[in-house]
């Protein structure tokens, strides 16, 4: 009976251990070494993809608040914002471009910093709300070309008129196929445009996640 129960608590032990193992998932990098992540966890792209193009603007002063905010140019973002940006990427190489980066994830205490420099919610959101830029969810980006060259697309980045918005007509026919294609391919693989902002693309299942002030390490 000792025997039969001793069995019978072992085999509950491995079960537990088996269902946890099984939310982690083991993720093989351009690094030689594997990193054990889920999908909330905040990870660096160039960890994962060596594919991208990047032009972090709020690590320099050339962005409309003029001033440098990021202490160096990472591209964090939760894992899974990670894995469904690589598969937007894959489509768009299939077509001879690539995604280029201004900004990824943003620490609520950079958040507070861009507010303390522009307390204007139509440009900058307000930390006490926060943003899904502070969830690991949200990305600014555009499309480069085989040469590294963007593709036209109306306004520059962080252009804050009608004419950035995805329902602004008077473009040219060639700034809205490549608006059309870059929102086209986004929400196949999970996100949703801004309406107002062209560079704009929110991960779904990452709307309801916690604001987070987690840092990274420049080094």
């Amino acid at each position: 009976m000792r025997t039969t129960f001793k069995n019978i608590s072992l085999l509950c032990l491995l079960i537990i251990f088996l269902s946890c193992q099984s939310q982690i998932v083991v993720v093989k990098s351009v690094n030689p070494v594997a990193v054990a992540v889920d999908d909330t966890t905040f990870v660096n792209l160039k960890s994962y993809s060596a594919d991208f193009v990047y032009d972090m603007k709020y690590a320099t002063e050339d962005n409309f608040l003029k001033a440098k905010v990021y202490d160096c140019a990472e591209c964090y973002l939760r894992y899974k914002t990670v894995q469904a940006l690589i598969k937007a990427n894959e489509t768009f190489m299939k077509e001879g471009l690539r995604i280029k980066l201004y900004d990824c994830y943003r620490p609520l205490d950079i958040q507070k910093r861009m507010w303390a420099i522009v307390p204007n919610p139509e440009y900058v959101a307000d930390p006490a709300k926060g943003s899904i830029h502070n969830r690991g969810g949200a990305v600014d980006i555009t499309l480069v070309n085989k040469r590294g060259k963007e593709l036209k697309m109306g306004t520059p980045f962080d252009f804050f008129g009608p004419e950035a918005s995805h329902n602004y007509e008077d473009l040219s026919q060639k700034v809205k196929d490549n608006r059309a294609l870059l929102k086209k391919v986004m929400i196949e693989n999970g996100f949703n445009s801004f309406d107002s902002e062209w560079w704009h693309y929110n991960l779904k299942s990452a709307l309801k996640d916690k604001l987070s002030n987690e840092k990274w390490d420049c080094k």
